[in-house]
This record gives structure tokens, sequence and C-alpha cells, in this order.
């Protein structure tokens, strides 16, 4: 195992004993870290990505226990903030025993394992004691945390930002679902790509890996909670499992293209709906399928052909925007997927920085975006055809406001009756929330030009 970074200036206060020195390290590394993140306002993978290519000497254990602290601190900042005087620490300034606090009632909220480490922090961070919060639901280390701090707040709503609550409207009774999905380390999802779920199973699971086929969708596992190196994955490497996650999936389900169909990922990204699409339509038999993929970022096209090769699929073209111009042939496609960019607020479980890097802008700036994208996007569609709008948002604004506003100048679009993969309802505009099946937050509208 390498050693975590030492302080900036290279000397740990004298007063820090040795037992206490590693815990002290990893301390000022990761409040760097945070406060990195913080200051540039780039996402914490981003941040921490850079950071490990930089300091290559840190073992398995030390990016395991940096990483999940700095993503746990993100996840219960509404708490933890209150912990100090001062909302973040300073890059260059000395740690505080409010600042050990955080991290020490950061490892107990999510019940990380290196003890020697967490008591060190406690340690340090001069506090008597904790309450035991181990294994109890998160209404309860509400009440827990509360009583044994009477004079902070702990209520649950905290756990996300003021403005998220004004942005969308998940169901009363199910607000308490949502937040403590939402504070909940987020799953892996992947998907079969020309093998059986059932051998896939089995061979992940001799890796000791936690294996288990989805109850909604037959090409859909899940693979746990447990961070995964997949370059160690033959199965991954041989294109056999594409990494996705289930409320992603929900949207190629819903797509549900024919063998022969031509489709138009308009916006793809990196590809993995695209491929996704290119799955489904091969799995139904070997027809005369075809995936156009387009985007405005050369970078992102390249690793989806470059996730397309190594499935050995060959039916996927692309087709880059380079400007306000369609790239593709008007009225051309039996099927048109817009996954528009959006502020990403059903993302927040995978990536916890973003909900208080962001603020309502981000919303609020997408919209119009969002029906140019579709409105124009939508000419590709063939009469009789399909055009699918999706975001990983869980803003009404981003979702149904735009599909409304999109409907009413179209008039040769009606929207179609979808059915909830995981609760059975029907529905014409569809919000996966991140608590029905263990997932992340999605919505999605099927379309059908007249």
């Amino acid at each position: 195992m390498g050693n975590p970074t030492p302080p900036e200036n290279g000397i740990i206060p004298a007063q820090i004993n040795h037992s206490h020195k590693r815990a002290y390290s990893y301390a000022t590394t990761i409040s760097h870290l945070f406060a990195t993140i913080n200051d540039t306002k780039q996402p914490a993978d981003r941040v921490i990505g850079q950071y490990f290519r930089d300091h290559k000497k840190h073992g398995s254990k030390d990016r395991r226990i940096i990483r999940e602290t700095l993503f746990g601190l993100f996840r219960w900042w509404g708490w933890l903030a209150q912990l100090s005087a001062a909302d973040i620490i300073g890059k260059d300034q000395p740690l505080t025993p409010q600042w050990f606090r955080q991290l020490s009632g950061c490892a107990l909220l999510e019940q990380h394992g290196w003890q020697d480490i967490i008591d060190a922090w406690h340690e340090l961070g001069e506090l008597p004691q904790w309450p035991a919060l181990d294994g109890v639901e998160i209404q309860q280390k509400s009440q827990q945390l509360q009583q044994h701090f009477p004079e902070l707040n702990f209520s649950l709503d905290l756990l996300l930002p003021s403005w998220f609550w004004q942005v969308t409207t998940p169901r009363a009774d199910q607000q308490l679902a949502l937040i403590a999905a939402m504070s909940s380390r987020p799953p892996i999802w992947a998907r079969a790509q020309g093998l059986p779920v059932s051998a896939i199973v089995t061979e992940l699971q001799a890796l000791d890996i936690d294996a288990k086929p989805s109850p909604y969708f037959s090409d859909a596992l899940s693979l746990g909670h447990k961070s995964i190196n997949f370059n160690q994955v033959s199965l991954y490497q041989n294109g056999k499992i594409e990494i996705q996650d289930l409320a992603s999936q929900v949207i190629g389900q819903i797509c549900a293209p024919s063998p022969n169909d031509t489709w138009w990922d308009a916006c793809s990204g990196a590809g993995g709906k695209s491929l996704q699409l290119r799955a489904l339509m091969q799995a139904q038999g070997h027809g005369r399928g075809h995936i156009v993929a387009s985007d405005i970022r050369q970078h992102a096209l390249d690793e989806l052909l470059k996730r397309a090769k190594r499935a050995g699929y060959t039916q996927i073209t692309l087709a880059r925007w380079r400007s306000e111009a369609l790239p593709v042939e008007a009225q051309a496609f039996d099927g048109v997927l817009v996954d528009a960019p959006c502020s990403c607020t059903g993302t927040w479980r995978r990536n916890p920085d973003m909900r208080w890097l962001d603020a309502t802008d981000v919303v609020e700036q997408k919209p119009a975006l969002q029906l140019d994208i579709l409105s124009r996007s939508s000419h590709a569609v063939k009469p009789g055809g399909v055009l699918v709008y999706a975001t990983c948002s869980l803003a009404n604004a981003e979702n149904e406001q735009v599909v409304n506003a999109f409907l009413a100048a179209h008039p040769e679009f009606s929207p179609e009756t979808i059915i909830h993969p995981f609760t059975g309802e029907s529905t014409t505009m569809l919000t996966v929330w991140p608590y029905e099946a263990d997932s992340d937050g999605m919505f999605v509208c099927r379309m059908r030009r007249q």
C-alpha cells in the first residue's frame, strides 16, 4: 500500500502522535480535494481522477479511503456542514477539529470499515462519542443525531438542496423514500450483449462479483454496490457486458426497436443507448436494422466507436452535429431518440457533489435548448415513426413542460401510453424515481408521427 499524500507543506503538526499520522495525511488529502472541487466547480469524478493520475503511488486501499470518504462527504453534506462554523476548509488552511468531526461522522453514516483511521479522526475531532448509527434507517439516523446534537438541525430534507424541492414534485408519501435513495451508495447495473444473463451471472460470481439477474428486463443484471475493476473482467473487455444504469435501460426498452428498423440516436454521447438499441434489435434476429449516432463532441463519438467494436457491432454509423442543420436525412428514420442534455438531477446518487455545486439555473437554462433539439430532431422521423424524448432529470421544467410545448407546436405528433416497467402503471409521461428499483432517476415520453 502506498502512503497518502502529506500536507502541502510536507509537515504534520508536532502534536499529532505516530498512530494518527496516516489518518491526518488522509484528512489533508481529502480536504484539499474537497476544497478544489468546491473552488473550481469541476465534477468530483474528474478532480479525483486527475489526482490519482498525478499520484500513482497510492495503493488500492488509499484510493478507496480517499474516494469513498470524499463522495460520502458530499452525500451527507447537508448534515455534516453544520459541524463546522466554516462551510469548507480552504486548500491552504490548517485542519481543524471540526473537519475531523465531519470525517468521522461521514465514516459513521457511510458505515466505512477502516476502523483505525476512523478512531483517529474521532479522537482528533475531540468529540466524546458519536451515537451508534450502524444499520439503522435514515429516519432513525436523523432522530439519533438530533438527540445527540440538539442545537443543530438534522431534518431529512436538508440532504438535498432547497432549490431541488422547488423544481420537482415527488409524491408526498414518497419523499422519504427519495431522500433515502439519494443518500445511499449507487448500485452498478449492467446489460448482457450476446450471451444469456444466466451464463454471465455464473462467470461473474466465480470472480466474487455480486451478480444477479434483474427481475425487470431479460438482459439486465445487478452487480451490487461494491467497486469493480472492469479492466480485469474478460466479459467486459470482450463486449459481452456493458455498464448501464437500470433507469437508463428503461429508455431503450421503451424505444422497442424492431430488427429491421433504422434509428437515429440524436444525442448519443458515448453511445450507451445506441449500443442498447442495437442489442435489442439483434436479440430479435439478424435483420437489416441500423443505428445512426450523433453528438457535437467528437471524443464522445470516438468512444462510441470503440465500444461498438468491442461488442462486435458494425451496424452503427456516425453523423456528427456540425451546425444547426440536421446531420441526417429528413423523414428517414423509423425511430428517433432524443436523450437531451439536462441538469442530471436524476444521477445525484452517482454524483452527490453536483447537488451542492449546482443551483436552480442549471435547470432554468436547459428547457429552451431541449425544446430546440427535440423540434429539430423530430424532422428526421418518418410518417408513422416514433420519437422518444428522454432526460436524466427529475425537474418538471425539463421534462413534462418541454414535451407539452413540443406537442403544442407539432400537432402531427401524439404521445403514446407507456407501461411503467417497475410499477405497472400506465402513463404518457414516465418518471423513473431512484427508489422504485434502486436506480438513477429518468424521464421518458414516446410519441408517434401521424
